[in-house]
């Protein structure tokens, strides 16, 4: 087995053990719960990344493959409870990702016709004419209540019955896994290669015989097959699927979590959905601007970081390779008290204009950071400009010796042989 052969199964092998012994430290209801939230919006987010990163193609309407596979596993789930069917629970989400696989083959062979804008435009308004439907044909979609179904009624599976949270936490986790495992499969595979060689120079594809239409059709129905599969996890997990699935919202989420993690990177989507999960259940808890904060983090990324996270992370990776990463953790921790008072002036900011804005009925007087302060006092927005200010003078100050000191943790990294 050669070195990287070797690499990878030590990674997949760490992540099957990272995701097995999660509940084990992490046990409360709430936690299994965003675990489980996580699972299924990084199959979502890697699947939409095999159009977006892997192949190039913007769309806008992802979210009907994700929201026709929930559909499509919750009518499954409502028959075998009659007893129409026997299917165990753990298989349900291949119903949901053979009906996103179903609809992507329709919907893919007439928008993977176009590229570029005009894709986005076609998945844009199939998208907008899925979500116009799921109001009309209420039989399928149920109208405005959903359909509703029980994963419990199900067959038990060698003695499961998928109640208790843990187990359908350890149901995601595997289906999960095993999805990521496919899509990287994919992407190593020539078919893989060819998808990033449309998305880079399809002139030059179509050069040496290749059908870019047809790559991208192929890429957008197994894009489709693991959303299904992500919607079927979701329709299991909630219980119930609603139209709103199927709407504008699901779509631009999972554009902001595979963008923000790193769409040129496997591992991007995944950091990206991890951490828009937990930023959706944990801010809307404390604020109801958390919309907002989301937005900033996207155009900070867009301006500042277009690899992503996952690029920010991964640029790291010679200096620990070369073991130069004690060059730069000194200059890095310089960044933190600017970085601190820029984050601490955004949220005083984005706080106090929400109270006065939103809250206005509940009066001038909040509280933020255990801080009691008047909203519209002329000494809180002093304070709060004073904070913003500070911050990017500091960024600003510190910004080129951290690109100096990483430059030369590069190279000095790669004197020792670190690529």
């Amino acid at each position: 087995m050669s070195t990287s052969a070797r690499t990878q199964a030590w990674a997949w092998g760490g992540t099957a053990v990272v995701f097995a012994a999660l509940p084990l430290v992490f046990s409360s209801g709430a936690s299994l719960t965003m675990m489980s939230l996580m699972g299924f919006a990084i199959v979502f987010a890697l699947s939409y990344n095999m159009l977006l990163g892997q192949t190039g193609m913007l769309s806008f309407g992802h979210a009907v493959y994700y929201g026709l596979g929930g559909f499509m596993t919750a009518h499954a789930l409502n028959i075998v409870a009659a007893g129409k069917w026997s299917i165990p629970l753990p298989v349900m989400p291949l119903v949901g990702g053979l009906a996103g696989l179903f609809f992507a083959l329709i919907f893919g062979w007439v928008s993977t016709k176009r590229a570029g804008t005009a894709f986005a435009m076609i998945s844009l308004g199939i998208g907008e004419l899925v979500a116009a439907c799921s109001l009309i044909l209420k039989d399928f979609f149920g109208g405005e209540g959903g359909i509703s179904t029980s994963r419990t009624a199900t067959l038990k599976f060698f003695g499961l019955n998928f109640g208790p949270q843990v187990q359908v936490y350890y149901l995601i986790a595997a289906w999960c896994l095993l999805c990521m495992a496919a899509m990287y499969a994919f992407t190593r595979t020539p078919l893989g290669r060819m998808c990033n060689a449309v998305r880079d120079n399809p002139e030059r594809a179509e050069f040496v015989g290749y059908s870019t239409q047809m790559v991208r059709f192929i890429a957008f129905c197994v894009s489709g097959f693991f959303a299904g599969v992500a919607g079927g996890l979701a329709a299991i997990h909630y219980e119930i699927v609603t139209a709103s699935i199927v709407g504008a919202a699901p779509s631009g989420f999972v554009l902001l979590m595979a963008y923000i993690g790193g769409v040129a990177f496997f591992i991007g989507p995944v950091i990206g959905a991890v951490l828009m999960t937990a930023l959706q259940i944990s801010l809307s808890d404390y604020t109801g601007a958390w919309l907002l904060y989301v937005g900033l983090m996207f155009v900070l990324v867009v301006m500042f970081a277009p690899w992503g996270l996952g690029g920010l992370l991964l640029m790291q990776r010679p200096l620990f390779i070369g073991g130069a990463w004690r060059r730069v953790l000194p200059v890095y921790g310089l960044v933190l008290l600017p970085l601190a008072t820029l984050l601490i002036g955004t949220v005083a900011l984005v706080e106090t204009a929400h109270h006065l804005l939103v809250k206005a009925a509940e009066g001038p007087k909040m509280s933020l950071l255990w801080v009691p302060y008047d909203a519209r006092s002329p000494a809180a927005w002093i304070v709060i400009a004073l904070l913003l200010v500070a911050g990017l003078y500091g960024l600003r100050r510190v910004a080129p010796r951290v690109s100096a000191a990483y430059h030369a943790a590069v190279q000095a990294a790669q004197g020792r042989g670190a690529a």
